[in-house]
């Protein structure tokens, strides 16, 4: 299925959230808020694109049958005004691939496919891995490369050689090596996403064509602005939202971190997704605390007392 908000230069959008995955309180998925939160990110947050079934979505917890219902119901919400990105990645070739074709059915308009974790395979494991998951579908994919998660780098040489698949468009970079990423800029056609959003600026000023964000879940909109004005060349205004919002990614990414304070901010913004699941465990009283002041300092407008 054809993108709705891709371009040449920006394959799947420019401002994506890492959408986190809604629960009930008994750990079932909850697909109505599914509908509701993707509904608010695109409609409010002013995405124009969404990963469904990242590691923020909680993807090692989720079977295949709920990533399938989930991915069906951020299509049914959004799918025709936002690029709806699936979280293909495991660390075993075999499934990512299953899970690649599973999301080709039901309608996705891309991949994400994470480096296998946990494994540390070698290069040219990551180079088979990769080709084999963009070989299954005609989907265009969007490589995440990890290293803090997964153990591994894609190294320069392995992307100087993924970058030839038709196929393989995009790398979502949580590396933080910026010189590496602009010189894949340079060397391929490859089009670069922040995948860290304390560099998301510094990406940008390399030439990335855009974010795939965590805090995205509150300040989606803002961080849209930002792209825009740097895009426009206000590269002064594009800094003032950076350092604004710098207390937010201060307190969603380095307390507890990704799915823990997403939904804890979600929940003092009046969105309400639920709990997480296990192994992960609901942030303390002494990190909501830390994290609402962090939102109010950075300007996000709370509704929780």
């Amino acid at each position: 299925m054809a993108s709705p908000t891709g371009t040449i230069d920006a394959p799947f959008g420019r401002m994506l959230t890492a959408m986190v995955t809604p629960f009930t309180d008994d750990g079932a998925v909850d697909y109505k808020a599914v509908r509701r939160l993707a509904t608010y990110l695109v409609d409010e947050q002013r995405n124009d694109g969404l990963i469904v079934s990242g590691t923020t979505g909680e993807s090692p917890t989720t079977s295949d049958d709920e990533k399938a219902r989930i991915l069906g119901a951020v299509l049914e919400a959004v799918g025709d005004r936002a690029t709806v990105v699936a979280g293909a990645g495991t660390n075993d070739t075999r499934h990512s691939v299953e899970l690649a074709k599973r999301a080709a059915l039901e309608g996705a308009h891309g991949l994400l496919v994470v480096t296998p974790y946990y494994s540390k395979p070698p290069q040219e494991g990551l180079y088979r891995h990769f080709m084999a998951v963009a070989d299954a579908t005609d989907l265009p994919v969007m490589l995440y490369d990890i290293p803090g998660r997964s153990g591994v780098p894609i190294k320069t040489e392995t992307l100087l050689r993924l970058a030839q698949h038709d196929r393989i468009v995009a790398v979502k970079d949580a590396k933080g090596d910026l010189f590496a990423g602009s010189q894949m800029m340079s060397m391929t056609d490859l089009v670069y996403y922040s995948g860290d959003d304390l560099l998301n600026l510094a990406w940008l000023s390399l030439g990335a064509v855009g974010f795939v964000s965590v805090v995205g879940h509150v300040v989606g909109a803002d961080l849209a602005r930002m792209i825009q004005l740097h895009r426009g060349g206000d590269v002064d205004q594009a800094l003032a939202i950076h350092r604004q919002m710098a207390p937010v990614v201060d307190g969603i990414m380095l307390s507890a971190g990704g799915a823990i304070m997403a939904k804890a901010a979600l929940s003092m913004v009046g969105v309400p997704v639920g709990p997480v699941r296990l192994p992960l465990v609901s942030a303390t009283e002494k990190q909501i605390a830390e994290l609402r002041a962090c939102l109010v300092a950075g300007g996000v407008k709370l509704i929780d007392a």
